[in-house]
């Protein structure tokens, strides 16, 4: 690969991959927090989620590697997060945090965590397209992903903000779970780029896809009823679902 095509595909990872801290500072515009925006806030993010990992991530593994495959690539991450899930203890996550908030907080890591995760073969991804040297290829990838990690970084930092009250700790969470997409292009250029399949990294995206829906049907959603009610909840959803579907067509 020359000099400049690595420079371009590492440029255009960083910036679609920290495209998040732009999600993320949201949290500087909430005055007054109001468990009605926080209800299709989360409602939202529950709906980015769940659209984009199964018209997008699920869909393509299914495509590169077959239905059984993809699907138990997809399994294994809904039942990888469901064991992080069961062995992080509550108190553990926001200790001297009111009940509530804590439910909040302990969301919003893991919907970072879920984020930084999704992030990281996409990183490479964007990469290895960019650094062939198809200028238009790359940008396509990397424009795709940055419209679609701004919803996500709402999805981090919203809970956050709501939970601690600190406007920066929740821009600061949201941003840095947006650093594992160029840290997985770094990784992939330094050591598993040579080795990485496409039957692998499409497995990656199945298996972060399990992970996404985990997130948003055990997390997002059930707080957004409780905080807001199910018409709230399924506003945010639709709206939430509407963004990605139009980010996802304009590459089409």
């Amino acid at each position: 690969m020359e000099k400049i095509n690595l420079t371009f595909a590492f440029t255009l990872t960083i910036l679609a991959g920290l495209s998040t801290g732009i999600g993320s500072i949201i949290a500087y515009f909430i005055r007054k927090p109001k468990y009605s925006y926080l209800a299709v806030l989360l409602g939202f993010s529950a709906g980015v989620m769940i659209y984009i990992s199964f018209a997008e991530l699920l869909k393509e593994a299914i495509d590169k590697i077959g239905f059984t495959t993809a699907n138990i690539f997809f399994f294994g991450g809904f039942i990888f997060i469901a064991i992080i899930d069961i062995l992080i203890p509550h108190s553990y996550i926001a200790e001297r945090v009111e009940e509530k908030k804590a439910d909040l907080m302990r969301t919003g890591l893991f919907t970072a965590l879920g984020i930084g995760i999704h992030n990281f073969p996409e990183g490479l991804a964007t990469f290895a397209s960019a650094s062939t040297g198809n200028v238009r290829l790359g940008l396509a990838i990397a424009t795709a992903i940055a419209i679609h990690n701004i919803p996500e970084g709402i999805s981090v930092s919203v809970p956050i903000f709501y939970a601690t009250g600190n406007r920066k700790k929740a821009f600061l969470y949201s941003f840095a779970s947006g650093v594992a997409e160029p840290v997985g292009a770094l990784i992939g250029y330094a050591i598993l780029l040579p080795f990485l399949s496409p039957t692998l990294i499409s497995g990656l995206l199945a298996f972060v896809a399990g992970i996404m829906i985990y997130i948003s049907l055990d997390e997002l959603l059930p707080l957004a009823h409780r905080y807001g009610g199910e018409h709230l909840a399924l506003m945010g959803l639709f709206t939430g679902m509407a963004v990605m579907a139009i980010s996802l067509w304009m590459f089409y």
